[in-house]
């Protein structure tokens, strides 16, 4: 299936150059509709709200509660649905005048080039209050990827997902494996490297704890590790004829029939809770993960979990984008607030505090040298930022985040209620015809 001319529905990111330097664009205009000072002179209490999914860290690194005292008259509303599958159709419907739409919205990566090559009547373009100023400062591929063919910047980012691997050292230890960083990063180099690692620890694992938390995980970090998974660079559709689809496919299946999986279903409850009951001893990790961990599994697991490389090649899972409808009754101020929310500052701390590595090279070059006490004190700052700098060449496409979402519960049926690989691949590619169309 090939997608509509014009501009092709895939975008070729560039992930080599993350660690690429750029001068510190400026952010003053005398124009007051590019004036991103405050929005003090406006007069009268105004309420801004932020629509999210997941766990964005905002609220948690107390950034709101830090912008509101800084703008007095500003008072921040966030309105968060969990999974994105779930607020991704229901922002639609919104922007189809089906309700009322936040000031702000945030935007998955796996969405953002449908918004760019096919939204931009729905969404403001951020230059016309000064966004130029901005982008110079992200990585190339993270502003392109939210630019639309004739130059409109619909979205600035907020992180980008490099990968690792958090385990549980307690867990490890009482099934009599390592739990040095350096060691597992060495025994899981390869993805089977890991699952072998996994086959040991199931041989002496503690009473109720698995190896692995999902095999989505595991599905996604791998898939986040190629250069084209579900289109290629002209926008056509190879998911379900592309190699590596199917090998991620095919060893993600093999992990749940070697029961090395607890069998849960991410960013649910009982996953959720799974963290700090120790029901699981590794996750793949993008850096999102970090914050996500800290918050679920609590302080009781203080110390406990520690950080590796992830296997085989370093890639992306995840990252996102902050937009502002088309209309927004309070557009400036959300794009005061939007920019704040997404500088370099900002950056910096959500890395310190919650783990989300910055999509602004600016911030980039500033939590090299991070530590997380929470995590043993692994160097997250070293493991993140060196996993960002070797990242692949990413196509992306319209429709990733539908296709990922019909193969993750493909997945979920072999995992839990033991379909056969070959049926769950079919069911998968069943759900993408019926999504697509």
């Amino acid at each position: 299936m090939r997608l509509p001319s014009g501009r092709s529905r895939a975008l070729a990111v560039l992930c080599a150059a993350v660690l690429a330097g750029s001068a510190l664009a400026g952010c003053g205009s005398d124009d007051d509709d590019k004036d991103p000072s405050g929005p003090g002179d406006s007069g009268g209490q105004i309420t801004l709200s932020v629509g999210l999914f997941g766990s964005f860290g905002f609220e948690e690194a107390g950034l709101y509660k830090e912008y509101e005292a800084l703008h007095p008259n500003i008072k921040i509303k966030q309105n968060a649905t969990q999974k994105e599958e779930l607020y991704w159709p229901a922002l639609q419907t919104r922007l189809g005048g089906g309700g009322d739409l936040d000031d702000i919205q945030g935007i998955e990566v796996g969405r953002i080039v449908d918004v760019a090559n096919n939204q931009a009547d729905k969404w403001l373009d951020l230059n016309t209050l000064g966004a130029q100023t901005q982008t110079a400062e992200y990585l190339g591929w993270k502003s392109k990827a939210a630019t639309t063919p004739d130059g409109k910047v619909l979205a600035l980012g907020t992180d980008i997902g490099p990968m690792a691997i958090c385990y549980r050292t307690d867990l490890f230890q009482q099934a009599g494996l390592p739990t040095g960083r350096d060691e597992l990063a060495q025994r899981w180099s390869t993805w089977e490297g890991y699952l072998d690692v996994g086959r040991q620890f199931a041989a002496k694992a503690p009473k109720g704890s698995s190896y692995m938390d999902s095999v989505t995980g595991m599905y996604n970090a791998m898939i986040g590790q190629q250069q084209t998974f579900y289109y290629d660079a002209s926008g056509k559709l190879i998911y379900d004829t592309n190699p590596a689809v199917k090998t991620a496919f095919d060893l993600s299946a093999k992990a749940a029939q070697d029961g090395l999986s607890a069998k849960l279903v991410q960013f649910q409850t009982d996953w959720d809770q799974a963290f700090a009951k120790g029901g699981f001893a590794t996750v793949s990790c993008p850096s999102w993960m970090i914050g996500y961990i800290k918050e679920k599994a609590g302080d009781a697991t203080q110390g406990k979990w520690d950080v590796a490389a992830a296997p085989g090649a370093t890639g992306n899972w995840g990252g996102s984008y902050l937009a502002i409808p088309k209309g927004a009754k309070h557009a400036k101020e959300a794009y005061e607030l939007l920019t704040w929310l997404t500088a370099k500052e900002q950056q910096v701390k959500l890395f310190e505090q919650r783990g989300s590595f910055p999509s602004r090279t600016t911030a980039i070059s500033q939590v090299a040298g991070t530590t997380d006490p929470y995590f043993n004190g692994a160097p997250i700052g070293q493991i993140f930022s060196q996993a960002a700098q070797n990242m692949p060449v990413q196509t992306l496409g319209v429709r990733d985040n539908d296709i990922k979402v019909a193969i993750q519960n493909a997945l979920n049926a072999v995992e839990a209620q033991g379909v056969k690989p070959d049926d769950a691949w079919k069911d998968a590619k069943a759900s993408v015809k019926a999504a697509l169309g």
